[in-house]
């Protein structure tokens, strides 16, 4: 058989029960990776993971921004597939919706808790635990919300922008044993983003220079090509993913 270029690979991809994390899980597993799957119910979870092969997937349910669940989730890869090469920090939370100015202080919080020094602890975990011996590459899934003002979702899009930043300290900070890089995609038709869209999909994607939504696997493939060997001279980026959305000026 011809050898798929993540054979002998092992991945952490957080939620990935559903959307763009598990398109980004599927992608790995369809070019050889083995791959552990976050996300906070293990029923979407078992179901994922079927999807996926069980012999290609095992998966640790819990709160991302836990830092019990995350060291779980860690020797889970370690011991289940022996090793961890590569993290994929997907999960992210919106919980509010409206102008900043009259935003509740305690959901921003928990947007920053999740969406930023959640990302920071997973790095964290899986470079003490394997990636600084053995090298790797880390993947954080941003948005275009974080690249300009984004109306009435204001402290996700901030949460964001933060991504994007921790991706380049981080880059710098664990070179030239792991790369790390991020994407920043425009919507992609999930059930996370269904409020930007759902009702009205046509109106919405006629703003989009290539005149129709992203998909999961759209955002799988850029993410894997970061993992990959073909971007091994690439660190501390993050590749827009937009359908041409920000060239017009929108978000």
């Amino acid at each position: 058989m011809t050898a798929r270029r993540f054979d002998g690979k092992v991945a952490i991809v957080t939620g990935a029960s559903r959307g763009i994390g598990l398109g980004v899980a599927q992608r790995l597993v369809d070019d050889g990776a083995k791959v552990v799957i976050t996300a906070r119910k293990t029923e979407a979870l078992e179901a994922a993971v079927a999807e996926l092969g069980p012999d290609n997937a095992v998966y640790v349910a819990g709160p991302a921004d836990d830092t019990d669940h995350q060291d779980e989730t860690v020797a889970k890869a370690i011991e289940t597939f022996g090793g961890l090469d590569f993290l994929v920090n997907n999960t992210g939370i919106n919980p509010t919706y409206g102008p900043m100015i009259e935003m509740d202080l305690a959901a921003g919080r928990k947007i920053f808790d999740v969406n930023v020094l959640g990302a920071v602890s997973w790095a964290q975990k899986a470079w003490a635990a394997s990636l600084k011996e053995n090298g790797g590459a880390i993947v954080n899934i941003a948005s275009v919300a974080g690249q300009k003002p984004a109306p009435m979702i204001g402290m996700y899009g901030a949460s964001k922008a933060a991504v994007i930043h921790v991706t380049q300290e981080l880059s710098l900070e664990l070179a030239p044993a792991v790369r790390v890089n991020a994407v920043a995609p425009a919507v992609v038709k999930t059930r996370f983003a269904g409020a930007l869209y759902e009702g009205r999909e046509e109106e919405v994607a006629s703003a989009y220079p290539l005149k129709r939504l992203g998909v999961p696997e759209d955002i799988a493939g850029a993410v894997t090509f970061l993992l990959s060997q073909d971007a091994a001279w690439m660190t501390g980026q993050c590749l827009t993913i937009d359908g041409g959305l920000t060239l017009t000026g929108g978000v």
